[in-house]
């Protein structure tokens, strides 16, 4: 299971956030401030980062420049989500390592986007080096899934939803909704982030289908 950590001091949204990621399946940590949030990464460390810029004790810079001094800590995936008057200190935040930003107020779908989608980037980099695993997954996946399902695999692992693969492939969500069903099983994931993961294998592999 994907573990998240959200740094966030408005409550509402840290609610928010929380509950649309658990009901995709992410094991979710929440700090209101940046000195706890960095108390917590390193306890358990995350799988990816939400982190709020403006808060108080350790702004979202400060957060983010600690956890790039930090070796064991530093390829953590990092989200900064942003009000609108801080775009800015995104620019700023991009230039010293965070991985996307998430502009407020963002829908459920644009926030799974975003942690999907970085989520499967890292999970690529990862599996460049550990190329023996890597063939063998891609030799399961290919016993295991259609081509339909494959192309339902790809979009899931771009952040796509179901009603947006339903117009892309022509066919109902409740259709995608199936495909999506059959996918978790035959590959044993509980959410969108253990597709996405399969989605670089299959993209990488994607002659073989």
């Amino acid at each position: 299971m994907c573990s998240i950590l959200i740094i966030e001091d408005d409550p509402s949204y840290c609610k928010m956030m929380t509950l649309i990621l658990q009901m995709e399946g992410f094991d979710v940590c929440t700090a209101s401030d940046g000195l706890s949030g960095l108390a917590l990464l390193r306890e358990k460390r995350p799988d990816l980062i939400l982190c709020d810029i403006m808060m108080p004790e350790m702004d979202g810079h400060s957060v983010l420049e600690a956890l790039k001094g930090d070796d064991t800590l530093a390829d953590i995936p990092f989200i900064f989500v942003t009000a609108m008057g801080e775009r800015q200190q995104v620019r700023s935040g991009m230039s010293a390592g965070a991985d996307d930003y998430l502009p407020k107020p963002f829908s459920a779908e644009e926030l799974l986007a975003a942690v999907t989608g970085r989520i499967r980037r890292h999970e690529m980099i990862r599996m460049h080096h550990a190329t023996s695993a890597f063939h063998e997954e891609q030799a399961f996946l290919r016993q295991k899934i259609t081509r339909r399902e494959r192309e339902v695999l790809f979009m899931v692992g771009q952040g796509a939803t179901s009603r947006e693969i339903a117009e892309r492939l022509g066919i109902c969500p409740k259709t995608v909704e199936v495909h999506r069903a059959n996918l978790m099983k035959k590959l044993d994931v509980s959410n969108a982030a253990g597709l996405a993961r399969w989605a670089v294998i299959a993209e990488t592999d994607a002659e073989r289908f």
